[in-house]
């Protein structure tokens, strides 16, 4: 796979109709990548096996269980899920069963069915701000499909399994950030498929107008009312399906003498899931510390000088000064004793290591 040299990218008008998206007034756009929102099954078990000393160490079970099957390559190229004669093609050129590998023998382990792979969460129907990598660069139109409502997760992808028509379609889109970096990325906005609930596939082709190279990719979505949240990743997220049940005390044990957590309270960690020049996104989890349920949670934090909050997800915010305040989300403020949910954000600024305190 050849880098090719960076090329600025105009300024661009976008325009989004039935599903489709123009992108006038520009050159045209390039690149080798896969999608980063929602994540690919590449994408985001790279995110979650990449230890801070840079090499993959995967927490996530069906991430684990890849790089046990097919090694860490594939993960530090996660951005090259592609054939390089597949010309547009699709049923027949690419087998049933291998559509996230998209018949790549290098990817094969990620056309595993499994119900553990790192799952985005999504509201039908909603407008969403879409990324897919730009790590190189080529002219090409992008297709994005959703599964049927009879797919199940248990069995590999068909093409059977997939709507026939793309819920969305874009050419050219601009771009944002450095090319050949895990950071840059191609940007559009489109709705969401409707009439549609729980766990679902969302697969990505794209296809190059300069050659027969194409890519493909699986982004393990669910529609539960999210706004793009992410979880099952091992390193700042909590796996919603974890395969591994709890230790038990062994029998000679004898039990604990400090008694169990009772009433409500609730503790906030916050992590730099990622930084650049002059910002950073945040990632703070809430978990709740009492012995009884709660239903709401506050957590709050200082803004240090020359920071400022650019986008939140997954909770409600104010800025007053320097106080940041953060309520719950409808969906995730009731949490049992013990459970724990996330919300992210992005700042301007250099990333520090704030104390966040959290009340019920």
């Amino acid at each position: 796979m050849r880098l090719l040299r960076r090329v600025a990218v105009l300024s661009a008008t976008v325009m989004l109709t039935a599903g489709v998206v123009s992108v006038v007034n520009q050159t045209a756009a390039w690149s080798h990548g896969a999608a980063m929102a929602p994540g690919s099954r590449t994408y985001l078990c790279w995110k979650d096996g990449l230890s801070p000393q840079g090499n993959i160490q995967p927490i996530n079970p069906a991430c684990t269980a890849a790089v046990n099957q097919g090694g860490a390559n594939p993960l530090y190229n996660w951005f090259s899920v592609l054939r390089s004669d597949a010309n547009g093609r699709t049923t027949g050129f690419i087998p049933d069963g291998q559509l996230c590998s998209g018949g790549n023998p290098v990817f094969s382990a990620y056309d595993a069915a499994r119900t553990d792979w790192p799952l985005t969460h999504l509201t039908a129907g909603a407008n969403f701000n879409y990324r897919y990598s730009n790590w190189a660069h080529h002219p090409g139109t992008f297709y994005f499909y959703v599964t049927k409502n009879s797919w199940s997760p248990t069995r590999p992808l068909a093409w059977s399994d997939l709507e026939e028509q793309p819920f969305l379609t874009v050419t050219n889109p601009p771009q944002n950030g450095a090319v050949g970096t895990n950071e840059g990325h191609y940007y559009f906005s489109g709705n969401l498929p409707s009439n549609k609930s729980g766990r679902h596939i969302i697969y990505s082709r794209w296809v190059r107008s300069d050659s027969q190279e194409n890519f493909f990719g699986c982004s393990d979505v669910t529609f539960d009312g999210g706004n793009g949240e992410v979880t099952g990743l091992g390193r700042g997220g909590s796996s919603p399906n974890p395969t591994t049940p709890p230790p038990t005390t062994p029998p000679t044990t004898p039990p604990p003498t400090t008694p169990p957590p009772t009433g409500s309270g609730c503790t906030a960690t916050h992590t730099v899931v990622s930084s650049w020049n002059g910002g950073y996104q945040g990632e703070v989890k809430i978990t709740n510390t009492g012995g009884s349920s709660i239903g709401n949670w506050t957590a709050k934090w200082t803004l240090a000088a020359g920071q400022s909050i650019g986008t939140l997800w997954s909770g409600t915010h104010t800025v007053s000064g320097s106080q940041v305040t953060v309520t719950n989300a409808a969906w995730n403020g009731s949490l049992a004793p013990g459970g724990s949910t996330t919300f992210g954000f992005t700042a301007s600024g250099t990333s520090g290591s704030p104390t966040v305190t959290c009340t019920t």
